[in-house]
């Protein structure tokens, strides 16, 4: 079986870590926010590695720094729904504390990747 370029990337694998997190994390929240914060959560999650997959199939470098600047975005989207869902005691502070690892290092790796397309 054919291993694509995105595959290859430790960037596109954390993030994959951090979507399975975010899905083992949200599976605790109340019902009543299934359609609500947890829908939300897990789509912008699931946007990161997508976009970081989309970006690096695209030819240009210009088309590449834009999906990984939407990576990036969707990061930052998701730890802000992280802070909201500790303020409404979703998330204990050490789930909170732990994701916020992640992110910041899956944040430097994305912005490398981002910058080296404008080499």
């Amino acid at each position: 079986m054919h291993t694509y370029a995105f595959e290859k990337l430790d960037v596109w694998q954390e993030a994959r870590k951090l979507v399975a997190a975010v899905y083992t994390l949200t599976r605790n929240y109340p019902s009543d926010e299934k359609f609500g914060i947890v829908n939300q959560m897990r789509r912008c999650a699931v946007s990161i590695p997508s976009n970081i997959a989309e970006g690096s199939a695209r030819k240009t470098s210009k088309d590449q720094a834009h999906f990984y600047t939407m990576a990036y975005g969707s990061l930052m989207e998701l730890l802000n729904q992280l802070i909201l869902s500790a303020d409404l005691n979703f998330i204990s502070s050490e789930d909170l504390i732990n994701l916020r690892i992640s992110i910041e290092s899956l944040s430097n790796k994305i912005n490398a990747l981002r910058r080296s397309t404008e080499l």
